[in-house]
């Protein structure tokens, strides 16, 4: 087994997110460095996870799921990282990518990057573009799926490379020092397809409604819940909207992170996540990646 990284995710029936994830991170760091939190143990989950350590755990709904979540990938990230030099964690729908420009495979390229500390890549969501992009998807999800817009609340400190606390959500950590290497993205593939969004939110909102909680009373990201959800076909026609950026260049954006970098209370830290108004076309060069 390699010791360079490993890769730890939580799902609960998104077989969809969860074969990309597998195939993703499996060709990259290889299944046996691989844990799938299997919450409710589904056998679906367990089925395509062959190979992967599985943990299977119960699936009762309840109204603090996302503190007892974080609770649980906070402890096993921490008791991975005395066998890996770096432990990548987050959602099923989130994929840590490398510029093909960098010449190098995602293990091999964090292979470069100083140890004990905490890596952050720029966030870009891979948005489906109804107006343009008329393909479903078969099997890889870039080529059908060119677009993507600035994400930085998926400017996720999600390659940990020592012990640290991860915040509720992922997306704050303990660590004081920011590192943001250059040609590292986060994908989150959340509006990567119309049906395949409105298929998965139609199953997060039944689990919110099993908890019997609100919005304001539960600690679960409001998106779960169907009275903050909105209309799909709206939402997607909606990303046309957005301002084309040409040129695919973002060292901008890692600027402006470290520019902002400071503690946000209860040790944490963060720097600034505004809403960019902007898109981009990927180059030809991401095609394929996953």
């Amino acid at each position: 087994m390699q010791t360079t990284a490993a890769a730890v995710t939580m799902v609960r029936d998104d077989p969809f997110f969860l074969s990309h994830w597998l195939r993703h991170y499996g060709e990259a760091f290889g299944r046996e460095n691989l844990t799938v939190i299997n919450h409710g143990g589904g056998a679906e989950v367990a089925r395509l996870a062959e190979g992967c350590n599985v943990v299977a755990i119960p699936g009762t709904a309840h109204r603090n799921f996302d503190a007892k979540r974080w609770r649980l990938l906070n402890g096993i990230v921490s008791g991975l990282s005395g066998y890996y030099d770096f432990v990548v964690v987050g959602d099923v729908d989130e994929l840590l990518v490398v510029d093909p420009a960098a010449g190098l495979g995602l293990r091999a390229f964090l292979d470069t990057l100083p140890r004990r500390t905490v890596h952050t890549p720029v966030g870009l969501e891979v948005i489906h573009r109804v107006d343009r992009e008329p393909e479903p998807i078969r099997d890889r999800i870039l080529g059908p799926r060119r677009h993507v817009r600035l994400a930085p609340h998926y400017s996720k400190p999600c390659v940990l490379g020592i012990g640290t606390r991860i915040a509720r959500g992922g997306h704050f950590t303990q660590h004081p020092s920011l590192s943001t290497p250059e040609a590292l993205y986060l994908l989150h593939l959340k509006y990567c397809d119309m049906g395949v969004y409105a298929a998965t939110m139609d199953q997060r909102n039944r689990m919110a409604a099993e908890t019997g909680a609100g919005v304001k009373e539960a600690m679960i990201g409001r998106h779960w819940f169907a009275e903050a959800r909105g209309e799909d076909r709206a939402l997607f026609e909606g990303f046309a909207g957005l301002e084309t950026r040409e040129a695919f260049r973002l060292a901008w954006v890692r600027r402006k992170m470290h520019e902002t970098w400071a503690e946000r209370g209860h040790g944490l830290w963060q720097f600034e996540r505004p809403d960019h108004p902007y898109q981009y076309v990927l180059p030809e060069r991401f095609m394929g990646l996953v």
